[in-house]
């Protein structure tokens, strides 16, 4: 069994971090999904409110101002909330750098992760602006996606750092560990996760209305070549989509392939962590993406709505926080072990 030693400086900020993050991804994935990734035309303000213009006057000015994009309170309040849980975000990972740096003398404290996700989080903040300018530009709002998945999963790791797990007495199998099939599974995992915000940002979760074929067929004209063309040009509005019905049936139908091949990675993932004696995570890991395959048949069978779409991009996460765990445990055990 693992002992925990909960004493190493920054552990507590490092957790509400990650519930933080959890909730600045979701809520990201909650204001896209309502149309509200425009709701402010323009970056960091809102129509150069700190909020949102409030009286008629300025909603008027705003309205000359931004003609293309009127006034609507029902769309501002996600975006500009999901904007100003990213900055609180952004001061607790300062805060960290501050603890680490304050405390980087004492044995086994990280201090390089803190720095990489400080950095990411920088970079997240230029692709929230350009998300805005380059109107809805699919490659930027999936890395922006990306980016957001990438600082929850980081900061997960460093609160599992800083919590002082350490390979404990309990025996563990540790012939049945394999890095290499956790690796392949986990980064199966991240080209799903893409392919899912790529599905988002080119609106192609519903262009196969039905499961488990797509559009009556097993395999329906598809475009490859326009549904995954990654250089499209920067400049039009991108709300709502622009890809033609085959392009976007493409892009949903290599999002269900993908599907496919990382559920059966984490099956096999599952039993060898099961035959390794960590029976508590294996069940994590399969009850997880059960409840994410699950939550993707929902999306298609009642035409995506808000609560399963939202949920599916929150259960994600967790699936790539709970691989994270299972890869930090394997290192850990098999480290132990030599």
């Amino acid at each position: 069994m693992l002992r925990k030693d909960l004493s190493r400086p920054g552990y507590l900020l490092a957790l509400s971090a990650v519930i933080f993050s959890y909730f600045v991804v979701t809520l990201g994935a909650y204001t896209r999904l309502v149309d509200a990734g425009l709701g402010c035309p323009d970056w960091p303000f809102c129509y150069g409110h700190l909020w949102a213009p409030l009286t008629d006057e300025a909603i008027s000015l705003a309205n000359q101002a931004w003609p293309e994009f009127p006034v609507d309170h029902s769309i501002i309040w996600p975006e500009m909330l999901h904007r100003y849980v990213a900055v609180i975000l952004g001061l607790m990972v300062l805060a960290l750098w501050w603890v680490t740096w304050r405390h980087r003398n004492v044995p086994g404290q990280p201090l390089k992760l803190p720095i990489a996700i400080g950095i990411i989080i920088c970079i997240q903040a230029a692709f929230g602006a350009w998300t805005v300018t380059l109107k809805l530009w699919p490659q930027v709002v999936t890395a922006h996606l990306l980016g957001g998945f990438l600082t929850a999963t980081l900061l997960w790791l460093l609160t599992l750092r800083l919590s002082g797990w350490q390979p404990g007495l309990r025996w563990v199998n540790t012939r049945y560990m394999s890095m290499t099939l956790g690796l392949i599974t986990m980064a199966a995992l991240i080209i799903q996760i893409a392919l899912g915000g790529w599905t988002s940002a080119t609106y192609s979760a519903l262009a196969c209305p039905d499961f488990p074929t797509c559009q009556g067929y097993w395999f329906p004209p598809f475009d490859y070549a326009r549904g995954f063309d990654i250089f499209k040009a920067i400049g039009p509005n991108y709300l709502g989509g622009k890809l033609d019905g085959e392009a976007r049936a493409a892009v949903h139908h290599v999002h269900r392939v993908g599907a496919l091949v990382v559920t059966l990675l984490m099956l096999v993932l599952a039993w060898r962590v099961h035959r390794a004696g960590l029976q508590s995570l294996a069940k994590l890991l399969v009850g997880t993406l059960a409840v994410q395959v699950a939550l993707g048949i929902i999306n298609v069978y009642f035409a995506l709505p808000l609560w399963a779409a939202t949920a599916h991009n929150g259960v994600a996460l967790v699936l790539l926080m709970v691989m994270t765990t299972i890869l930090y445990r394997m290192y850990r055990e098999l480290s132990y072990d030599q």
